[in-house]
């Protein structure tokens, strides 16, 4: 077996020997001999026999049309003078299972020099998915030569040599550490996703210098072709790998005269046409938001049944990331011969090529959270996704190895002049779109002065950057200089939003800990009800867990109800829970309790109920989000912002809004998020007291405030507060100045 990288000197710590095992596995994969003809062949990985289920994926793995190109993409990787290689290949030409497998076999010739091969995917699940499929196809065990790390899971040891993970978390690594980190060889996968995340990566590698670097480590990105100039323009005419063209047939896309009123109804209705015409192989159903795709699923998994089809009816499966690791099902039972209806959104553009599909349904439309600085909020946007997306969509029913059937269909919910005018060419870069304060927050740790200096494929707007700054440095993350404080480099430490971070430090003061814990993990991985109560019970179980105090302590209470109930899946059902997002923030909990361990932070007891530990945690809110602040100024529950003048109204799920009484809603509340959309509304509400605010917040923060009767509201009651606690101290002192002098008299 190989051992952990101290261990390697028994193993390949000689490169001949390293290069020894990496032909052998040449040889093996090579030769098309068969598990009886090819008894001798032993896996370099792990030193043991390949299994006959090796062979078999093997072939498929031959069949793929990025196998046409391993040894070119190997010569390249190798004589790169800078270090990168680029690999442009079209979705489903195998690129993600092989590529990193590839990469391993040239570190392992190498040694293992610097550490293991690390795999980036823009989405956790994918990270998950391709692991379970590259180790399977490796021979190899999960969690131990083959490895992947996710938010709130860490399937690793300290025998992974090939290790997938979600780019969020390598970034954070990143910063976290000086130089490039403990990788030989960096896979950058999917990069036309445009994350955050890989776009800023790849500014940071670009700004090291690869070649100039010790161990000489190699970086892989990979795209789709519509991508390739511009990261080729950005990392400076790097060597690049094409992958060829697999055989089958695209379908002509059939394109509708109209956009449909109702895009499900539409969606449903071609599937279950395809379903009646009995047309070989599996359907991928794209709609813009997961609230279509759970009411597609709903529908069709009702109407399926009763079809007169032959054999087993079709099985209806959901595929994004609110469904957790159960998007797995899609890759299950593919010997059961029932059709899979597969219905998705963005997330399977690129990820997850499934090889049975044959037929694809597009309504052409994404929905898109994208923040404003100016007023600290998220919009929902739908809009035409981009004509490289409407490209992958359309080749997903060309199927992949080995599967290729006749008769694929695409048919687009929407005129094909609708994606000639309306779509842009490639996705919008999410660094453009998104709120970029804990992104500041990670370049100030690699202390990068100015975050605009940073190379960005594409420069976020100045405005962004200002307002992340603002923001920082009202949270007191920033010092006198613009650097990280030493606050900020606490907060810098955990993975949360850096209001959320600063109210969990915050909790240490005030000696919350405990519930503070299990509302930030709450606020991250299960927020509350998503959908109305589906029936009259279900209501009453639902307000049995709302708590006075409102949403955030409500919160408190559903966790502490559900780890009650022995985490049951039955009880979370019964009251419009999501049973697998409760379990994400039962293990987050436990990761921000050992991470405040780990940093020595203060904790305390529960106590959550009691007016002290109500007062305090009210408190510690306030300290992290002060921003978030809004006031019903006529008691008609419009509430206006004190940031800016946007009107917003409490959500359908918030706990004052199902009580019969008090009818007027609170007037001065603290939210965790708000989101322009149809309905303006904010999120997880909870009332608080203007005064605690005046305490808590910076006076330059309402100072800056915009001019509203709010503003005038809180300067005056900041004002009467100082002279009340001047007019206190006085007195203390003149107290103790008599009692003094009634000493000297004595």
């Amino acid at each position: 077996m190989v051992q952990g990288f101290n261990d390697y000197p028994t193993f390949c710590r000689s490169c001949q020997s390293a290069t020894m095992a990496s032909q052998l596995l040449r040889l093996a994969e090579e030769s098309g001999l068969s598990p009886g003809e090819s008894e001798l062949a032993v896996n370099p990985f792990d030193g043991l026999p390949f299994s006959s289920h090796y062979y078999e994926l093997l072939e498929q793995r031959r069949a793929l049309p990025i196998w046409a190109a391993r040894f070119i993409f190997l010569e390249q990787l190798e004589s790169s003078p800078s270090g990168v290689v680029l690999v442009s290949g079209e979705p489903g030409s195998g690129k993600s299972t092989q590529i990193p497998q590839w990469c391993a076999e040239f570190a392992l010739a190498r040694g293992f020099q610097k550490g293991r091969v690390t795999v980036t995917q823009p989405y956790p699940l994918a990270a998950l998915s391709l692991a379970l499929r590259v180790a399977d196809e490796m021979d190899l065990t999960l969690g131990h030569e083959v490895g992947y790390s996710i938010p709130q899971e860490d399937c690793t040891g300290p025998h992974t040599l090939l290790r997938f993970c979600w780019d969020r978390l390598l970034l954070q690594e990143v910063a976290s550490t000086r130089g490039t980190g403990a990788w030989d060889v960096l896979v950058l996968d999917e990069a036309q996703e445009r994350s955050v995340a890989s776009d800023l990566l790849q500014g940071l590698l670009r700004d090291a210098r690869l070649g100039n670097l010790p161990d000489d480590p190699r970086v892989v990105v990979v795209t789709d072709p519509a991508f390739e100039p511009k990261l080729q323009a950005f990392w400076g005419d790097p060597p690049i790998v094409h992958v060829p063209r697999g055989p089958g047939r695209c379908p002509t896309p059939i394109y509708r005269d109209t956009v449909p009123t109702d895009r499900v109804e539409a969606a449903c209705q071609a599937v279950l046409e395809l379903c009646r015409k009995e047309a070989p192989g599996d359907v991928l159903v794209y709609l813009p938001s997961e609230e279509e795709i759970s009411l597609c699923c709903e529908f069709l998994s009702r109407e399926v049944g009763t079809l007169a089809v032959p054999g087993l009816p079709p099985r209806v499966l959901p595929l994004h990331p609110g469904h957790g690791q159960a998007v797995q099902a899609v890759y299950e039972d593919t010997d059961s011969g029932a059709r899979k209806v597969v219905v998705t959104h963005w997330l399977a553009d690129f990820s997850f090529s499934l090889p049975s599909i044959r037929h694809v349904i597009d309504s052409g439309l994404e929905l898109r959270s994208v923040y404003n600085p100016q007023i600290r909020a998220e919009s929902q946007m739908l809009r035409p996704i981009s004509k490289c997306q409407a490209e992958a969509r359309q080749l997903r029913a060309k199927g992949a190895p080995p599967v290729f059937l006749p008769s694929g269909s695409c048919l687009c919910l929407y005129p094909k002049s609708f994606q000639e005018l309306e779509a842009p060419p490639l996705p919008q870069p999410r660094v453009c779109e998104e709120n970029l304060s804990p992104v500041v927050l990670l370049l100030k740790r690699r202390q990068i002065a100015e975050p605009g200096d940073c190379h960005f494929l594409d420069r976020p707007a100045p405005e962004t950057l200002m307002q992340a700054l603002e923001d920082l440095d009202y949270l007191a993350a920033l010092d006198d200089e613009g650097d990280l404080s030493d606050l900020g480099v606490i907060l810098s430490e955990f993975p949360l939003p850096p209001e959320l971070a600063k109210a969990l430090l915050a909790s240490c003061e005030f000696d919350c800990v405990d519930e503070m814990l299990t509302l930030a993990a709450m606020l991250t991985a299960a927020p509350g009800f998503t959908r109305p109560p589906l029936c009259a019970e279900e209501a009453a179980l639902r307000r049995a867990l709302e708590h006075a105090d409102g949403d955030h302590s409500s919160l408190i209470q559903v966790y502490e109800a559900f780890i009650q109930n022995g985490a049951d899946k039955a009880w979370c059902q019964t009251r419009g829970l999501n049973w697998a997002a409760l379990c994400q923030a039962q293990k987050l909990r436990g990761e921000l309790l050992e991470l405040m361990q780990r940093i020595e932070l203060p904790l305390s007891q529960p106590a959550f109920g009691s007016e002290k530990n109500r007062r305090d945690l009210q408190k510690a809110l306030v300290s992290g989000y002060f921003l978030k602040v809004a006031r019903d100024t006529d008691g008609t529950g419009n509430y206006l912002f004190l940031t800016h003048k946007h009107v917003a109204q409490l959500s359908p799920y918030c706990c004052y809004r199902s009580r019969r009484a008090p009818a007027r809603p609170p007037p001065w509340v603290i939210y965790h998020s708000f989101s322009i959309s149809k309905d303006n509304c904010l999120s997880i509400v909870s009332e608080i007291q203007p005064q605690m605010l005046v305490e808590l917040a910076p006076p330059y923060f309402l100072s800056n405030l915009p001019p509203s009767e709010s503003r005038d509201f809180l300067n005056q009651l900041r004002e009467e507060m100082v002279a009340s606690s001047t007019a206190s101290t006085e007195s203390e002192s003149s107290s103790t100045q008599e009692f003094g002098d009634a000493c000297v008299l004595q």
